[in-house]
């Protein structure tokens, strides 16, 4: 039987498979590229296989973290340039993992659109691709979801999801005590928190993302499309040079909302804001959107974008295994007696 003239297909509704396939086949090497031990299977199949003892765990517990890249999608659609935001989305995921002592060993993407770019859908899973290699783990599936009258034209939204394993008894946080020393490891920018409030600076002075960036060179939406910094291999190497205690990601609530998560009741943090410089972007931000410090300290992560928290017996060995990752690392303060964060000082 064939069809009548006036049949309708699934590509005159707006939706390519062949083009969805053809992303696939594009994809292949990206995805081939951050092949770790353990990965199972393929690009291609209804689901992606992991073997955990393979990758050299014996008793694991898993842990599993999703997240997006937030209103700095805007930012990347305006003006272009959506390389770097698949690594802000993988850098989401698995920084967030490494916080629970979780070594990441997979991550799948849901990339949704209008209608499919393939140059622009490859350079966003080739960022992705760059992620996962800087953080160790296998990209090893996704879902590329096409969908018209969902998105406007050039339009698209991410999600990542990542799993990690720990051997069991090896959690974090664990033992945390007052007087245990707070080390501030420096981020690269907002990272892909704060942005709405950004934006809106950003339309208030009625400047454009082609501008002169304010605080630094290139333009205003190339300086804050600077990737996430991805703190995984690090974060590892803290944690094998002992006395790590816990590790709390800075994100939307910044120093203020994300440390007390990883501190047991009965115990805040004295935050010395003398202990690093605030950088020029927060310093611009603050200014501009008329803020005051603890404003800034609860919307922004303000400089640093991963806090370790460390036996103080430990803290010499724990920064030099920070450092020798390629961090930048400050004491900004202690584990106290109380509640919350208490800073001293001024940014």
């Amino acid at each position: 039987m064939t069809a009548g003239k006036n049949g309708m297909t699934y590509a005159q509704a707006g939706v390519n498979i062949d083009a969805g396939n053809k992303l696939i086949d594009e994809i292949k090497p990206a995805a081939k590229a951050t092949m770790r031990s353990g990965v199972a299977s393929g690009l291609g199949g209804f689901g992606a296989l992991f073997d955990l003892k393979a990758a050299g765990f014996v008793d694991p517990i898993l842990v599993a973290a999703t997240d997006g890249v937030g209103t700095k999608l805007r930012i990347a659609i305006d003006t272009g340039n959506v390389g770097s935001v698949g690594i802000d989305l993988v850098a989401m995921c698995v920084n967030d993992l490494v916080c629970q002592g979780a070594e990441p060993l997979f991550f799948l993407d849901y990339f949704a659109t209008g209608k499919l770019d393939l140059h622009q859908a490859k350079q966003i899973i080739d960022g992705i691709s760059i992620g996962c290699s800087e953080s160790g783990c296998a990209l090893i599936g996704g879902e590329t979801a096409e969908m018209p009258g969902m998105y406007p034209t050039g339009d698209f939204d991410l999600a990542g999801f990542s799993v990690g394993a720990m051997e069991r008894g090896n959690s974090m946080p664990a033992n945390i005590t007052e007087g245990d020393i707070l080390l501030g490891l420096a981020s690269d920018g907002l990272h892909s928190n704060g942005y709405s409030l950004v934006r809106r600076i950003v339309e208030t002075l009625g400047l454009n993302w082609e501008d002169d960036c304010p605080w630094g060179n290139g333009t205003l939406g190339k300086s804050l499309l600077t990737p996430t910094r991805i703190y995984v291999k690090a974060a590892l190497a803290a944690i094998r040079a002992g006395g790590v205690h816990g590790f709390a990601h800075i994100t939307g609530g910044g120093i203020t909302e994300n440390l007390p998560r990883v501190l047991p009741k009965g115990l805040g943090a004295l935050i010395d804001l003398n202990a690093w410089d605030l950088p020029p972007l927060f310093q611009w931000l603050m200014t501009k959107g008329n803020m005051d410090k603890h404003e800034v300290l609860k919307t922004f992560n303000s400089g640093i974008g991963m806090v370790a928290v460390v036996s103080k017996d430990n803290v010499t060995n724990v920064t030099k295994s920070l450092i020798d990752k390629g961090q930048q690392v400050f004491v900004i303060g202690t584990v106290s007696q109380g509640s919350g964060v208490h800073y001293t000082g001024s940014l």
